[in-house]
């Protein structure tokens, strides 16, 4: 694989002054693992993985390791990762770490919200052209494996009608875990790309309905993916 992905100084930049005057960054958790909540949590990853994983916003776990899904519900997504890998349970957290190095790893709004609230819409979409950005030009791959409803229906924010009436119309349907559906993403420079978008349900142990079940839709959208490569 090429390099992993970098953001550019310009990117970093916008990330860094969208967030200085937004209201609702947990900065007493960054203050508290002396971390600057500046700085996007975002995973990046390989430049040419060809498939990434894009959820809500980092929590606690997140901002005290600098990176995005190592907490409880990123330990369940790294966890299948790993054991659909090597054919074995998650021996460690280190192991975990060097299992996601394989895939490219991103949020809707990169900063960790108090009380781990979902970020409002207004936020989520003061950060889509720079989510945007950094999905269609720092990354190469296409593929994205969203964790929860408002991962997947970040597609339509700042898209046509249509794209976002294809987007509620999927996730209404019964098998949205195992079918696959391409969307479009555009800039508002007119540049844009398609994905293939593989939701799963978000692996929170609060998520009653679905937690115990997600492993095993892991694993099959892994082996799905893989076979469609």
């Amino acid at each position: 694989m090429s390099r992993d992905v970098t953001l550019s100084s310009a990117l970093r930049d916008a990330f860094r002054r969208e967030a200085d005057t937004l209201d609702g960054i947990d900065r007493d958790v960054y203050l508290a693992n002396r971390r600057d909540p500046l700085e996007p949590i975002i995973g990046l990853g390989p430049r040419d993985a060809p498939v990434g994983f894009f959820g809500r916003d980092p929590g606690r776990q997140e901002v005290a390791h600098g990176a995005p899904f190592v907490g409880s519900g990123g330990q369940k997504v790294r966890a299948g990762l790993y054991e659909h890998l090597h054919g074995e349970a998650l021996p460690d957290f280190e192991a975990s770490l060097a299992v996601g190095q394989h895939y490219f790893w991103a949020n809707t709004v990169p900063y960790k919200p108090i009380g781990n609230k979902a970020w409002s819409m207004a936020v989520k979409k003061r950060f889509q052209p720079l989510m945007a950005e950094l999905l269609i030009g720092h990354w190469r791959g296409r593929t994205l494996i969203t964790l929860g409803r408002e991962a997947f229906l970040w597609f339509a924010i700042g898209q046509s009608r249509e794209i976002k009436r294809e987007l509620e119309a999927f996730w209404a349907r019964e098998d949205r875990f195992e079918a696959l559906h391409t969307t479009i993403l555009s800039l508002p420079d007119g540049r844009s790309a398609e994905f293939q978008l593989a939701p799963l349900p978000h692996p929170s142990p609060l998520n009653q309905t679905w937690y115990k079940r997600f492993p095993a839709l892991l694993d099959a959208r892994l082996a799905a993916l893989e076979r469609v490569r």
